[in-house]
């Protein structure tokens, strides 16, 4: 369970156009890319539930793996999909409610680091965590 444990933002890559993509207006994403993000993940075999703190919000997640849920971002945007496990990569497709674009996340373990890529409308964007 290599994602067990809690992570604290390092850096972003390429953040603020990945929001830019989203919709998110410009002082949403200003405020968005300094967030102070933390995540907790606790996995128990297909199970996960994560935790994520910031300046802007706090909230608990579960889920299994395979099985659709509702999510909603942090700027209101709702979406719904699973992730799935592919090797060592938690992988995510979401679909938004308001335009049925499809957003696509991993996460994946890189060394000692958390790496969070998304994807949206031809637009990526990584967030990378450290054990903290």
């Amino acid at each position: 369970m290599a994602f067990n444990g809690t992570w604290k933002i390092d850096r972003n890559e390429n953040y603020e156009k990945f929001m830019e993509a989203m919709g998110v207006n410009i002082m949403k994403r200003k405020l968005g890319a300094h967030d102070n993000l933390k995540i907790t993940v606790q996995q128990d075999g297909n199970k996960f539930t994560i935790k994520e703190s910031s300046n802007f919000r706090t909230l608990e997640l579960d889920f299994t793996l395979g099985v659709n849920f509702d999510y909603s971002l942090a700027d209101g945007t709702e979406l719904t999909g699973c992730w799935n496990m592919e090797g060592n990569k938690l992988v995510g497709a979401f679909t938004r409610k308001d335009n049925g674009k499809v957003l696509t996340a991993q996460r994946e373990i890189i060394g000692d680091e958390l790496v969070q890529t998304y994807q949206y409308e031809g637009v990526e964007a990584k967030r990378i965590f450290k054990r903290g």
